[in-house]
């Protein structure tokens, strides 16, 4: 058993080095329910569970030739005897009374021929928006925080790196240096950033529109039988009236053969079918239901929450409540402040998804970077501009006093006579200020 399922266990191990940029709703689309649908998919072509998936009894045809035909060939079941007022329990199984072709109508039942093919199918479309999403990412996130997973423990290590397995703990000057990265990195992409967010909600929509379409798809597939099916297989469950599951899943059918007999006339062998492949169809599809059902939820409420980021990413509260969510920890709201404040929405996610994969450690030496050197975003997006732009002019700490008349110009030169020009040097001839006998002189 275990090997057959080895192909689908490279999706459900955990791995610590894993960068994340999506949400728990996102996994649940394409981790859990494309496991879910490859391993119905391996049970439903595995015969060591069910045996053969079609069994049919026939006096006049080898067994293996009437089952292969009847499994080809769409079986039947008779509408009359499938009327929940005809059925009383213990009797025969519904659908497989006495069939006059000219009076009594049937019921076709050709799904279970293609039900792996199907449900391999919906694992690939449930795997698609992530697959898009992975290529619109571009593996941004993981070339700046991949092995920076438990950078906490840096401090600690001081001069030295420490690599554990697969697991890389960087040393404080290596951890330095990827901060530096990260804040050029987010502060030369602020324009190149802007389709990154919009990327990531139509990935998500995209997962609430598969999932209606996958939805949509079963139901018709199952001959309009699975939006309800849930609810009516819990209520048949604890009363004594024929099982929706019996009505979509029969386990006996029929089968008409027709081959030429001795004297050359055609012969009809009016055959019954015992389907194995039901018993496991009708779990599955029930468990779908279930499944179903939950992920809309959740889906549906994870837009709700994609809304609220995309109308209140601008505020600071929000923002802090937010970021903690996605790890625990706490940062200083002024410098917070200051980076959101120049954040677009992809700005914002890019945060969130660093914050993700970011100790709070390492997490709060960016903010404090990013606040102290982010640009305005309208007006330029590489900090190098700002290191190569010229000075601002310093005011004057005194007024010019260069067009005062010369009566006044000498008093304001004598105003700290005793103390010497900066550095210690003594002020060029020309530029010293009157000797007392000068003053004497001056009128009154």
């Amino acid at each position: 058993m275990l090997n057959t399922f080895s192909s689908v266990r490279q999706y459900l191990k955990f791995d610590i080095t894993r960068v994340v940029i999506d949400n728990i709703v996102f996994k649940l689309h394409y981790r859990w329910t494309f496991v879910m649908l490859l391993v119905a998919t391996l049970l439903i072509t595995s015969r060591q569970y069910i045996g053969e998936h079609i069994q049919c009894i026939s006096d006049g045809v080898i067994a293996p030739v009437i089952n292969t035909f009847c499994f080809f060939t769409p079986t039947f079941t008779v509408v009359r005897d499938q009327n929940h007022t005809a059925y009383r329990p213990g009797s025969e199984p519904p659908g497989i009374g006495h069939f006059d072709p000219e009076k009594d109508s049937i019921k076709r039942h050709a799904y279970y021929q293609w039900v792996p093919f199907v449900l391999f199918f919906q694992a690939l479309c449930f795997y698609v928006p992530h697959f898009l999403w992975k290529k619109w990412e571009g593996g941004r996130v993981k070339a700046l925080v991949f092995g920076l997973r438990m950078v906490g423990l840096t401090r600690y290590l001081k001069n030295d790196s420490l690599r554990i397995g697969k697991l890389n703990i960087p040393s404080m000057a290596e951890a330095e240096e990827r901060i530096k990265d990260i804040r050029r990195t987010m502060i030369d992409r602020m324009r190149l950033n802007q389709s990154w967010g919009a990327h990531l909600v139509f990935a998500e929509v995209l997962n609430l529109v598969n999932l209606l379409l996958q939805i949509t798809w079963t139901n018709r597939f199952l001959g309009g039988q699975f939006l309800t099916l849930g609810p009516k297989a819990l209520k048949n469950r604890w009363s004594d009236e024929l099982s929706i599951l019996d009505v979509v899943f029969p386990k006996v059918t029929k089968c008409r053969f027709h081959k030429f007999g001795a004297s050359g006339s055609i012969q009809d062998h009016d055959t019954l079918c015992v389907m194995a492949l039901n018993i496991m169809n009708e779990k599955i599809y029930t468990i779908l239901w279930f499944w179903y059902s939950f992920l809309l939820v959740v889906t549906v409420l994870g837009l709700v929450w994609r809304l609220f980021t995309l109308c209140f990413y601008k505020n600071v509260t929000f923002t802090r409540w937010s970021l903690y969510w996605a790890k625990p920890g706490q940062l200083d709201e002024n410098e917070l402040s200051a980076v959101i404040d120049k954040c677009n929405f992809s700005n914002w996610m890019f945060l969130f998804f660093l914050r993700t994969n970011l100790s709070e450690f390492l997490f709060k030496k960016v903010i404090y970077h990013l606040a102290s050197e982010f640009p305005n975003p309208d007006h330029d997006n590489d900090i190098n501009a700002y290191r190569e732009a010229p000075p601002t002019p310093v005011k004057p700490r005194y007024p010019d006093i260069s067009n005062l008349d010369t009566v006044d110009s000498p008093l304001l030169h004598l105003r700290h006579p005793a103390t010497p020009p900066a550095g210690g040097a003594t002020a060029p001839a020309g530029l010293q200020g009157p000797t007392t006998s000068e003053m004497a002189k001056l009128p009154v």
